[in-house]
């Protein structure tokens, strides 16, 4: 899918696009995604009172991101999940960043059609988006995404990324969990998970526990249990678990559920859950203005001409990136205001 580059008409009435997407109009929903993915400027004042309606209706989900190496099954154990999910009367919205096309931008696969008994259920919701760029696989907007899509009253949110390799501090910081999903084996593979990754864990999943590698898979588990005694948890209050399931059978989701909702309780009665959504408000919002800054810089007509020339003398080591860029700011910002 491309990215998105204008919200139509039917979503000039912020107002009446947030009543239709409560009262459980998809389109209405996925009009206002595309809404605040718009990069238009005319976009922006509408998509800005869309979320000032809908942020105080949001909130209410447990948030959950799901990371892993390719191959590892995540699309599979998605579905396997949504659907428990979905039988046990819950409504999942998965945010599927796909790899994106070095030449348009757009998503490479569509996970629609990596999910496909999941994305008929009426109970769920599936945004597959290009990841571009972005860090993690994460993008921009992701996180005015899972507003949205709590607001339409969809209480599980998963966040899935492209994959272990790039920064995935970034999922981590948008959900009350991280899941990272493995794959049987053990000694070199052990080794070749960073352990950057490992540490921002609070649950760990080896998937594939099934046929010839049901036996490795146990193996697996064992393994990262013994590293997990040398590493220091994201939380005193949590002990990280680590689990074995196969999600083409179906076997152990049920026991992941349950070990997700007991770190939901846990956190929340400590007030940790509370206090971790706040710290992630207060990040996101220096996030959007550092953003906020750069693209007034960029439209900026005299400040674009400017920054085309310091670019060049960057590109051409004759200046210093630090230097520029202070040099851009000073000259083009006072009082508050582009000059």
């Amino acid at each position: 899918m491309p990215a998105p580059t204008s919200a139509n008409d039917s979503t000039r009435d912020p107002e009446k696009l947030a009543a239709a997407l409560r009262a459980g109009d998809r389109r209405a929903l996925g009009r206002a995604i595309t809404l605040v993915e718009s990069s238009r400027a005319d976009d922006r004042e509408p998509a800005n009172r869309l979320l000032e309606v809908l942020t105080p209706l949001a909130g209410k989900s447990i948030r959950i991101g799901i990371s892993g190496v390719p191959g590892v099954g995540k699309s599979t154990f998605i579905e396997s999940f949504g659907n428990h999910l979905i039988d046990k009367g819950h409504k999942v919205a998965v945010l599927a960043v796909d790899p994106s096309s070095a030449l348009s931008g757009g998503s490479i696969l569509g996970d629609k059609t990596r999910m496909e008994t999941l994305s008929r259920r009426v109970e769920a919701f599936i945004r597959p988006s290009p990841a571009g760029s972005t860090l993690g696989g994460v993008t921009r907007h992701t996180r005015e995404t899972i507003l949205l899509v709590e607001a339409a009253g969809f209480n599980v949110v998963i966040v899935e990324t492209v994959g272990v390799g790039q920064s995935e501090t970034a999922v981590a910081g948008m959900t009350d969990l991280f899941l990272l999903l493995l794959l049987p084996g053990g000694g070199d593979e052990l080794q070749g998970i960073k352990r950057g990754i490992v540490e921002l864990a609070d649950l760990i999943v080896v998937n594939k526990a099934d046929g010839e590698l049901a036996t490795a898979a146990e193996r697996s588990a064992a393994d990262y249990r013994n590293a997990l005694r040398f590493l220091r948890p994201r939380s005193v209050r949590w002990q990280v678990p680590v689990e074995t399931c196969s999600a083409l059978e179906g076997r152990g989701i049920d026991r992941i559920w349950t070990l997700i909702e007991k770190y939901r309780d846990t956190m929340q009665a400590s007030g940790d859950f509370t206090a971790a959504r706040a710290s992630q408000a207060r990040r996101w919002l220096w996030s959007e203005t550092a953003e906020s800054l750069l693209a007034l810089l960029r439209e900026d007509p005299a400040a674009a001409a400017r920054m085309q020339t310091l670019e060049q003398a960057v590109a051409a080591g004759k200046l210093s990136p630090r230097v520029a860029a202070q040099e851009l700011v000073q000259n083009f910002w006072k009082d508050g205001k582009l000059k």
